[in-house]
């Protein structure tokens, strides 16, 4: 219900400040604008599907190999003393736990194609446990929040952009990044167990959340030991090789239970297929409306006035620079990654702007866009609460983003 209401508020806000700009400012040009990004964003949802189907199948595929050979169910009785204390209604020992544990993976090592059919799995798997069709689950909504929060140790991308728009220490992003989207996550885990009630402050979870913090900082101090050449070249070897080894380990498990590996891989890689056309609808729906608000000047707006209201208090306004960033990535991440690019061609990618920037992109996830592929992918209507800690999560992920980046570059 609460995507319904901000779907609409995209059209008639767009309407509304197009018809001001073309009476009072003579602005002819806005409602073609608009119309050509109803047809762009349109097209760009049919070829994201397009795009996905391939992905899909694949990893679907090997998800299926990885559910007969029993991998799945392994990490589902391993992670299940934490699971039960986040998913407290998922039965002990379900094998979504494994697909929830696989696209978190994904996601921390930054391979996006691998983490959207992984969670589009795990939402199959939550949806069969689900009494009401059509309305978001408790476990649905937790799962989408720590995916909306956007969890990455190894911002590849980002770098890969810093280092072609050339900035002198391309790396020199990533530890901000890794604290930013930690505390973003975190965020979103303890804002969601407070709307379902869910109690952290026990053994498992203490012992779970100060491990996660003792690897992240392990991990920033390995790091912070290498040069920015040597840390690109690990980052991106280990996002790779951890990949391939678990293809290779899900095919070895099915040939150990004499599992029929290539007729498992074609069984679950038809199931890409539907998936990539059933969400296209919901695509496009968002995508639209995005790009409806965007063209009528209605981001501008909203930036501009930030700026003004910060520069009112005798704030410091330089990171306003960065802002369309942060407003923009829950929304689109094709459409956050332009706006970074943008500032870092327009700024400098060693400026504050274009470093903040960078930040913003790393510290969240496409809120919206993942709503709206997640729960199409398994028809559901009523988010509940879903949306409202999605945005939670990325406004902790924007603070904490503007902090460092004070704190590293300021």
């Amino acid at each position: 219900m609460v995507l319904n209401y901000i779907w609409v508020s995209f059209f008639i806000l767009a309407f509304v400040i197009a018809l001001a700009r073309m009476v009072f400012m003579g602005d002819m040009e806005v409602f073609p604008a608009m119309m050509n990004s109803t047809f762009d964003s349109s097209k760009t949802a049919f070829e994201i599907s397009l795009g996905l189907t391939g992905v899909l199948s694949l990893w679907l595929g090997i998800m299926k190999i990885g559910e007969r050979g029993g991998v799945i169910n392994v990490l589902a009785r391993m992670l299940s003393p934490v699971f039960s204390k986040v998913f407290p209604d998922i039965p002990e020992g379900h094998p979504v736990t494994g697909s929830i544990f696989m696209n978190m993976a994904a996601n921390m090592l930054g391979l996006d194609n691998a983490a959207t059919p992984l969670g589009l799995k795990a939402m199959e798997q939550l949806q069969e446990l689900n009494p009401r069709k059509d309305t978001a689950t408790n476990p649905m909504i937790m799962f989408l929040v720590l995916n909306t929060s956007g969890l990455t140790l190894i911002p590849v991308s980002i770098m890969v952009y810093r280092s072609q728009l050339g900035a002198a220490q391309p790396t020199d992003i990533f530890i901000p990044i890794l604290l930013a989207t930690f505390f973003s996550t975190i965020a979103g885990l303890i804002i969601t167990s407070i709307y379902q009630k869910i109690n952290l402050l026990n053994k498992v979870m203490v012992l779970t959340l100060g491990g996660m913090a003792a690897i992240v900082s392990l991990i920033i101090w390995g790091f912070g030991q290498m040069s920015k050449d040597t840390m690109n070249v690990v980052s991106t070897s280990v996002a790779n090789i951890l990949l391939m080894t678990i293809i290779v380990l899900f095919i070895f498990a099915g040939l150990r239970k004499k599992v029929n590996v290539y007729d498992a891989f074609i069984e679950g890689a038809k199931d890409g297929f539907t998936t990539a056309v059933r969400i296209i609808p919901y695509l496009v729906a968002i995508l639209v409306g995005i790009g409806v608000f965007r063209a009528s000047g209605a981001m501008d707006m909203l930036v501009d006035g930030i700026g003004w209201c910060v520069s009112a208090v005798g704030g410091d306004n330089q990171f306003v620079g960065a802002l369309p960033t942060a407003l923009m990535k829950p929304l689109s991440g094709s459409g956050a990654r332009g706006m970074m690019v943008d500032a870092m061609t327009t700024y400098g990618a060693d400026s504050f702007v274009g470093r903040l920037s960078c930040i913003f992109q790393g510290s969240t996830d496409t809120t919206f866009y993942i709503l709206a592929v997640y729960f199409g992918s398994v028809n559901i209507r009523y988010t509940r609460h879903a949306v409202a800690c999605g945005l939670l999560a990325d406004l902790a992920g924007v603070v904490a983003a503007i902090a460092i980046a004070y704190m590293f570059f300021g």
